[in-house]
């Protein structure tokens, strides 16, 4: 009888420990399958983050280009206003000289001198204005540059 009781809780123990191995198979079965899912919501978290940062540094940089653009136009724009402001000065004081070698030159009736030499100081007058003008756009294309 002792012999059958040691049989009976040998078959016993490979019994239980049978179904306990399949018991744990199917457990960890389960439990990888849990851990997969935790690491693919983890992995889809950390992708959705890096999106995320990567939109964010993308927007971030096209304000930056429209700001370098604007800045360029801006500069553009300030010493074409200024090219503009020479020309205009010189075709001004070429025009001016030209009227004053008349003056001195020829033999006009004194009304008509008058009137040229009025010319001739309303023409300064402008070339006076234009080089405050130059000034101004000078000071605002430096500023542009200091930026």
């Amino acid at each position: 009888m002792k012999n059958t009781l040691k049989l009976f809780f040998a078959l016993l123990l490979i019994l239980n420990s049978n179904s306990f191995f399949a018991q744990q198979s199917a457990t960890s079965e389960t439990s990888q399958q849990i851990l997969q899912k935790k690491a693919d919501k983890e992995a889809q978290k950390s992708t959705d983050d890096y999106r995320r940062k990567l939109e964010d540094d993308q927007s971030q940089l096209k304000k930056e280009q429209k700001k370098v653009d604007k800045h360029q136009r801006d500069l553009k724009n300030s010493q074409n206003d200024l090219d503009a402001t020479n020309k205009k000065i010189d075709r001004l004081e070429t025009d001016n000289q030209k009227l004053g070698s008349k003056i001195n030159s020829s033999s006009i009736s004194p009304e008509d001198l008058q009137k040229q030499q009025i010319k001739l100081k309303e023409k300064d007058l402008e070339i006076q204005k234009l080089k405050l003008k130059k000034i101004e756009q000078q000071k605002k294309l430096d500023k542009v540059k200091s930026e």
